[in-house]
């Protein structure tokens, strides 16, 4: 389908994949595995990004990536109205738990630069720091307590950009790759060019957690697919480390597989 026939459809309000939430799935696995080290996410046909911002506020850094524009505007406005929402009602972070926070990303060998534009909170991750520099002053920790303080209430580092996913080169390789509404939107004969470009923007060792639509329908978007198919295009690439049923929207319960793979390599 191309860029023209998605917009169309997000100019004309004809959405049906729109449910107003993030997949029941996705939230009930962050839930789950609060272990997971924070990292990237790409979500490629993010929509209007329920999903990219719930991997936003378990903590991880979001990119939403949409071939409509009309998207991409949605997700943007709808990211900073939810932060601005839990920033009105989220408890502060002490100015005197700033060192530790320091402390502990640089014990993970990177650290982390925190600012807030327009709204929405991004985060770039950089080289480890030099021993760190004599305590600032009161009126430093409290300028710099305010945007760590802005970023970690909301907890959504989430940004949203148009591209296509099959084709666009990535702006680096990511963590994670979350698939939910992508796979089943496009021309079952781009598959192939779907697992090339996953390899593309996915590093080696990262992690692909993908809803599966498993419904007979070849007449979409969207198009379903079986578990057989599945098998057959991602195992010589992936590793496979967990196979179950989520909980779902409700006119899609037990019509949904999720699967967790490594990337191997």
């Amino acid at each position: 389908m191309s860029q023209d026939y998605w917009e169309s459809r997000y100019q004309e309000g004809d959405m049906s994949w729109e449910k107003g939430a993030p997949s029941p799935g996705l939230v009930d696995f962050l839930a789950a595995h609060p272990e997971l080290a924070r990292g990237t996410v790409c979500v490629p046909g993010c929509g209007t990004g329920h999903d990219a911002r719930a991997w936003a506020r378990a903590g991880f850094q979001a990119f939403g990536y949409d071939i409509a524009p009309s998207a991409i505007r949605l997700a943007t406005r709808r990211t900073r109205s939810a932060k601005q929402a839990h920033l009105d009602t989220a408890p502060e972070i002490p100015a005197t738990e700033l060192p530790l926070r320091h402390e502990m990303e640089e014990r993970a060998g990177e650290r982390r630069h925190v600012w807030v534009e327009a709204g929405t909170a991004f985060h770039q991750i950089g080289p480890p720091s030099p021993r760190p520099s004599p305590a600032p002053s009161s009126r430093e920790r409290e300028k710099t307590s305010g945007a760590v303080r802005g970023c970690a209430r909301a907890r959504l580092s989430a940004q949203f950009q148009v591209a296509d996913f099959l084709q666009a080169t990535p702006p680096f390789l990511f963590d994670w790759v979350f698939e939910h509404t992508l796979f089943c939107a496009i021309q079952p004969q781009e598959r192939d060019d779907y697992v090339r470009a996953l390899l593309r923007w996915l590093k080696p060792g990262g992690q692909y957690l993908a809803v599966n639509y498993l419904i007979p329908d070849r007449d979409g978007p969207p198009f379903g697919t079986t578990r057989d198919e599945l098998w057959q295009r991602f195992p010589p690439h992936f590793e496979l480390l967990q196979e179950w049923v989520p909980r779902s929207y409700p006119n899609r319960t037990g019509l949904e597989l999720m699967l967790w793979w490594h990337r191997k390599g």
